[in-house]
């Protein structure tokens, strides 16, 4: 196994334990070694990043298995793109097995801080990906993003102010992801078009929209389902949104604690849900963003979707979008505010309310409304007996070398 960076840089650096001279030709040179660091990577490989703050105004790329890059902590080790001109993202991490990111800042990227494309046993592990100069529609669209992997873990890592999602896994299976902070995002966590996933003790303050499970049309992978959202703390959601028009995250209402779009077998408990200025929970239709499908294998409804034994405070004071604004003045007055849970009530043409089990049980005084997006408010009702239902359990998400301290439901 090699110990990287201090053998290779040693003609650059004096020691790996001083700070770096803050002039572009050293950025240039520890970019360009490090990059043939991870080209050169043999399987077993540890490359080490000395403490730092390290400008970068391209991407650095890594297609090797078996590799761990690890700096000195985030607040430490800092690789910082802004000025970035070539690369759509900080760091690639391509079609490569058993890769461990860990210790370490990515800022201010062009596009994405860390990706990771057709992946397995991919671990991030106190990484910080971050625009610094806070919620802008030209900040990367997302944080820390595994696409098309398998066996997923991302921990004690944060996400702040990506013009789309902070911490995003797409079109995945087998994911971890847990005590982790996502803020000022517009999505603070999304799981889309993924299946076998648990998402739990994480923290989503700040963002548009805390943790979104969803299901879009027109992807390659298809029909997620079976996410487990357990144990976060998800609170004060209430960002504008700013991702840029057209992007489906545009259509996430500011003040948003936790949404479901179409996607079926979700299981949300043990959460602490709160100060969510549109809803702390929101169940929808594809349907209610206002776009076509056109996907003739999609199904745009969600299905088997259990909220219970959550903690719900606060919110629905000052629902985003003129319609949500008037459903509260007409049906809770200027002073009430909108139930916690919030189900669009839409169901496919074959099916009724009973059919789509939308369960909801066991979460103390919280109240709830089928909002009859579909005939416009003509069956509003707040009346919850119709979900009063109980859906099995869905298992642990588990691998071998994953530790067991995912608890059960």
């Amino acid at each position: 196994m090699r110990i990287a960076y201090c053998a290779v840089l040693a003609l650059v650096l004096v020691s790996c334990g001083k700070q770096p001279a803050k002039v572009s030709q050293s950025d240039a040179e520890f970019h360009k070694k490090l990059q043939l660091q991870l080209i050169e990577a043999k399987p077993g490989d540890v490359i080490e990043l000395p403490a730092g703050k390290w400008t970068f105004n391209r991407s650095l790329s890594l297609n090797k298995s078996n590799v761990t890059l690890r700096g000195a902590g985030p607040d430490k080790t800092v690789l910082s793109f802004k000025g970035q001109v070539q690369g759509a993202e900080g760091l690639l991490i391509n079609a490569a097995e058993h890769v461990t990111i860990e210790n370490l800042a990515i800022e201010d990227t062009k596009g994405d801080g860390l990706k990771a494309n057709g992946c397995k046993d991919l671990t991030i592990r106190n990484v910080r990906v971050e625009w610094t100069g806070g919620p802008d529609e030209k900040n990367g669209a997302y944080g820390l993003y595994p696409v098309q992997c398998e066996r997923v873990l991302i921990e004690k890592s944060a996400a702040i102010g990506a013009s789309d999602a902070g911490i995003y896994v797409g079109q995945s299976t087998q994911i971890v992801l847990r005590d982790n902070r996502a803020e000022f995002n517009v999505a603070g966590i999304e799981i889309e078009n993924s299946t076998h996933a648990d998402v739990y003790r994480n923290t989503a303050t700040n963002n548009t929209g805390g943790i979104l499970v969803f299901n879009l049309p027109g992807l390659p992978v298809k029909d997620g389902r079976k996410t487990r959202v357990f144990s976060n703390h998800i609170h004060d959601n209430n960002t504008d949104n700013f991702a840029p028009k057209g992007n489906i995250v545009a259509t996430v209402p500011t003040g948003t604690g936790f949404m479901v779009l179409a996607n079926d077998e979700v299981e949300f408990f043990d959460n602490q849900v709160e100060n969510n200025r549109t809803a702390n929970a929101l169940i929808l239709s594809f349907d209610s963003t206002g776009k076509p499908a056109n996907d003739a294998a999609f199904d745009p409804y969600p299905q088997q979707v259990y909220i219970h034994d959550n903690k719900f405070a606060g919110g629905g004071d000052s629902p985003d979008e003129l319609e949500l604004k008037a459903m509260k003045v007409a049906k809770f007055g200027l002073t009430g505010s909108l139930p916690d849970i919030l189900w669009d009530g839409t169901v496919a043409k074959d099916r009724d309310v009973a059919g789509t089990q939308i369960c909801i049980r066991a979460n103390g005084d919280a109240d709830f409304a089928n909002i009859d997006y579909a005939g416009k408010l003509a069956k509003f009702s707040t009346d919850m007996k119709p979900h009063d239902c109980a859906l099995p359990a869905l298992q642990p998400v588990s691998w071998p070398g994953l530790d067991s301290s995912t608890p059960s439901s």
